[in-house]
């Protein structure tokens, strides 16, 4: 059943006969009608609930004014309030800050439970979340050395597990398929997950045929492929062009009983069919995903709306955002980043510019991605002064600009030869605080070297090489892959845009 809403936007600009009379469906009540709540399905409103005590402490740190004092500062000023934390309170501190990717601050609060072992016993899932943080902190060497120094009694498969987990994340293929064999030695492989940490760092590598080895392993040690096997496995299928296999893994998958396709299996078909160009049993997918959205979860919404742009189906993009408008009392930056790309893509600017200006009017802090989706446009259409007065308008109210921003600038002015201005902001773009992995578009490179070939400009192309050494780029072999070498100097390529599986894989990485 389609979702349906009883109210419109103030920003569509659409007639009422794009959106048909609504209709109660199964899985959401539309909340503008009274005695209809939402169906939670077993979940709790969690904007109606009570707050637990935990909440003021993890708001505490999260939002110190000078982080530098350390999440210790706030848990012992806590306890010298008369708050004596308990480890079930850390523990839920320690989650919430990982949701939202505070990873250094939950790690302070793990070494300040370290420091009062006679209050706190340390687990073996207290460690893999530690070495977890160390790695997403201090890099994979920390974490390593971090494991080593672990009694025999806190390595378990956890701790194992999570080590594999970081060697994935940093795409380590070598390292993880060692471990790997280890944990097969240990027995510790006898559940999904180890397989499906595998599966992601296979898809990453775009080696799919690594995956379908692992579904096949899993089926000849009788170990139960769960809904994340099945969902990276759908994808691989699809991501190797074959809708048959995929189909025939989704019809394995819903032989068994104790699994039942969720709305990231449906949003991933989807994905899969329109690369494929398969787009009625995309549209298919999608009202099939529209089907398994409860409770009051955000996540879906987005990538319905993206989705139906990828389509083409603007009347659906919209009556989908005025369901997700008429459930959620405020929409978080990336509802508006979803709305506004695919809005774009649809070519409809005019309303990608009138949600821009309704974002404007109620964030709660610049997002530059939402800018650059505007930016990026108007630099693709040859409207360069139009992006930079959008630029200044940021910067005037505050905002401060990504990598993604710099490069945009960058791309308006390659567009337009002028060599000395691109190389400037792309060196912006490098000395962003936070920029440390993020690399040029490889077309963008390629472009500029061969102006500078062009117009004999070797200054710029020593330059140009200069920043993407000190980045890392030409010792990165994924990335150089895509731009030849020619005397040890990139001279042109072109990354893949992906084809959907990132969001996949960034859902299974954020669940363990």
């Amino acid at each position: 059943m389609l979702l349906q809403s009883t109210t419109i936007s103030k920003c569509v600009l659409c007639t009422t006969a794009i959106f048909p009379s609504p209709q109660l469906s199964p899985t959401l009540y539309p909340p503008s009608r009274p005695g209809f709540p939402v169906h939670s399905y077993g979940t709790v409103d969690y904007e109606k609930r009570p707050m637990p005590k935990w909440s003021t402490i993890y708001r505490r740190i999260s939002f110190m004014e000078d982080p530098e004092m350390g999440a210790a500062s706030v848990l012992n000023r806590c306890e010298k309030e008369g708050k004596r934390v308990t480890k079930w309170e850390i523990r839920r501190i320690i989650k919430e800050l990982r949701k939202f990717k505070r990873y250094k601050f939950a790690l302070e609060v793990y070494e300040w439970m370290n420091n009062r072992a006679e209050r706190f016993k340390i687990l073996t899932s207290d460690t893999a979340v530690q070495l977890d943080l160390i790695s997403k902190v201090h890099g994979i060497s920390k974490a390593e050395d971090y494991f080593l120094m672990l009694p025999d009694s806190l390595k378990d498969k956890r701790t194992y597990g999570s080590l594999l987990n970081a060697y994935v994340q940093a795409n380590l293929r070598e390292k993880a398929e060692s471990l790997l064999e280890k944990m097969k030695g240990k027995g510790y492989i006898s559940h999904p997950l180890p397989f499906n940490v595998m599966m992601t760092l296979y898809m990453n590598l775009k080696e799919y045929d690594k995956v379908d080895v692992l579904v096949l392993e899993m089926r000849d040690k009788s170990i139960p492929l769960d809904i994340y096997s099945y969902n990276i496995w759908l994808s691989s299928c699809g991501a190797q062009g074959s809708v048959e296999r995929m189909e025939q893994a989704f019809e394995q998958m819903k032989l068994e009983r104790t699994i039942n396709p969720n709305w990231a299996t449906y949003s991933t078909m989807a994905t899969m069919y329109i690369k494929l160009g398969q787009l009625e049993k995309a549209e298919d997918s999608l009202r099939r995903l529209e089907g398994r959205i409860t409770g009051r979860d955000r996540i879906p919404y987005h990538f319905v709306i993206s989705l139906y742009g990828s389509v083409g189906k603007k009347e659906e993009v919209y009556r989908v955002w005025n369901v997700y408008k008429s459930i959620f009392p405020s929409i978080p930056n990336l509802g508006y980043h979803s709305m506004i790309s695919s809005l774009i893509r649809l070519g409809d600017i005019e309303g990608a510019e009138q949600l821009y200006d309704e974002w404007l009017s109620v964030k709660s802090n610049y997002e530059p991605r939402i800018i650059n989706l505007l930016m990026g446009w108007y630099v693709r259409k040859g409207l360069l002064e139009k992006a930079e007065a959008l630029f200044d308008q940021m910067v005037e109210q505050g905002g401060k600009a990504n990598s993604g921003t710099w490069e945009i600038l960058a791309e308006g002015h390659i567009r337009e030869r002028r060599i000395s201005e691109a190389l400037s902001f792309l060196k912006e773009a490098f000395s962003v605080a936070g920029s440390k992995n993020w690399k040029p578009k490889p077309v963008n490179v390629s472009s500029i070297l061969k102006m500078c070939e062009q117009e004999g400009d070797q200054a710029s192309k020593d330059v140009l090489v200069g920043l993407l050494r000190q980045a890392g780029c030409l010792e990165d072999k994924v990335y150089m892959s895509y731009i030849p070498l020619t005397n040890g100097v990139p001279t042109s390529g072109e990354l893949d845009d992906g084809d959907g599986a990132e969001m996949l894989l960034k859902q299974f990485q954020e669940s363990l």
